[in-house]
């Protein structure tokens, strides 16, 4: 699936089954309470803290997703191409940073 294929397939859900797309401020909040959920299973798999039950009953694929479908919304209702923006964010990246990372090489 492509990133425009993505947000056409979330915009088609939201319409069809989603009642409409919330708020833009109740997005970033769900954004905010989706990367903290992803926090939780980074920390928990790869970082010092050990898991308390149910604390790894999402995976790092499913919250990775959950994030990913919260961006498209943003994205969607705001009137953003996503392939675009990234196009444009690699390209800045490639511009600036060039030679950034030589030493990592």
């Amino acid at each position: 699936m492509t990133i425009t294929e993505a947000q056409q397939a979330v915009d088609a859900w939201i319409k069809k089954i989603g009642g409409g797309y919330f708020s833009h401020l109740t997005n970033m909040a769900l954004l905010t309470e989706e990367v903290g959920e992803l926090a939780r299973v980074i920390a928990r798999t790869y970082g010092e803290q050990i898991p308390k039950p149910g604390d790894l009953s999402a995976s790092l694929q499913e919250e990775l997703a959950d994030v990913l479908w919260v961006v498209i919304c943003l994205a969607n209702q705001s009137g953003i191409d996503l392939d675009r923006a990234l196009l444009a964010s690699l390209e800045k990246k490639r511009l600036r940073d060039a030679d950034r990372f030589a030493s990592r090489r």
